[in-house]
Parts: C-alpha cells; structure tokens; sequence
C-alpha cells in the first residue's frame, strides 16, 4: 500500500490503517520526544497524544508533506509544548520553595561497579550541555536538536520546520556558535 493509499484508510477510519501507523512511527515518535524531554514517562505520554492528534487530525492532513513529516512536525510541537508547561511548574515551585515547600531532590543511581567520580563527572557534563542547549532560542534548539540527535538531513528538518533548507543550515550554524560561546563562558567561569 502507498502512502496515498494510506492516509486515505486514516481518513476513512481504517483501524489496520491506523494500527500500521502506529506501528511503523511508534518507536520514531517516542525518541524523537525522549531526545526533547529526557524523560520516559513524559516521552511516553506525548508519543500516545501524538497518536491521538493523528487520528484526530488526518482528516484535516493537507499532504503537502510526506506523513512521517507530518507526525514528526506533531511530535516536535507537543514536546516543545511540554517542555514549557515544565518550565511553567519549575517556576511555581520555585516560588513555592521560597515560601518553605521545598520539592524533592533529584537523585542519581548507578550501578556497583561504576566508577563515582566517573559519573559524576558524565551527570556533570551532560547537565551542562543541557543547559546550554535548552538556553538557545527554540528555533534553534530544535534544529540543532533534529540534527545532532535524531541524524536527520537539513532537507527532513526544513520540511518539518515549514522553512528552506538555508534556514536551516543557517539555525545550525547560530545554534553551534551560540553553544560554543555559552559552554566557553561556563567552563572559563567555573573552572
């Protein structure tokens, strides 16, 4: 079966159809999340509403892109729209905290054999780089993101970002610049 032949069985409300999608972009949709939110519940939960939208949506599926395009650009959305939900409720508990409701810590585990200084250096370092990351301009963000992590093409990003293929390798290129000069200041700072 074609893609044509595809989303017309979404559009009619063909459950195999709809069981083969979820199928085959399942697994893309939950590490494409995971890669925004760095975290398996939360990944999890926006790879089941990202299922939900298709259904709910393909009725409205332009075909101006190809489908897993489409999904892509729905799950880029929810995470992103996740992520400041967070931030929203970092926030509150921040002011919470200030008011003596402190919330939980965080805690890291590893396993017997691990070397400690090890992975605390490794925590360190991938915190840093988060934090870097998470400080671009989303734009940015998200197609350094698409590009670093998930391996796709500049034309797969430009397709998902509704932009050109220039864009997108400009956003790179600020988005590689804007991190190097943050991760120098951090470490000329602190070390």
């Amino acid at each position: 079966m074609n893609e044509l032949e595809l989303i017309q069985k979404l559009k009619d409300g063909n459950e195999s159809a709809f069981r083969y999608v979820l199928e085959t972009y399942q697994k893309m949709v939950l590490n494409c999340s995971f890669k925004f939110l760095r975290n398996v519940e939360s990944a999890e939960d926006i790879t089941q509403e990202v299922f939900l939208e298709v259904f709910k949506s393909v009725s409205s599926f332009r075909q101006d892109a190809k489908l897993s395009t489409w999904i892509y650009r729905i799950t880029v959305t929810k995470s992103i729209n996740h992520l400041k939900s967070q931030e929203r409720k970092k926030r509150f508990a921040f002011l919470s905290s200030l008011f003596g409701q402190d919330a939980p810590e965080e805690k890291i585990e590893a396993g017997a054999d691990a070397d400690p200084g090890k992975i605390l250096e490794n925590v360190d370092r991938a915190r840093v780089l988060k934090w870097a990351i998470e400080k671009l301009p989303e734009n940015q963000k998200i197609a350094f993101t698409l590009s670093k992590q998930d391996e796709m093409s500049y034309q797969e990003i430009a397709e998902i970002l509704n932009t050109s293929v220039s864009s997108v390798e400009s956003l790179i290129h600020r988005a590689k610049n804007n991190l190097k000069k943050r991760l120098f200041n951090y470490y000329k700072k602190n070390f």
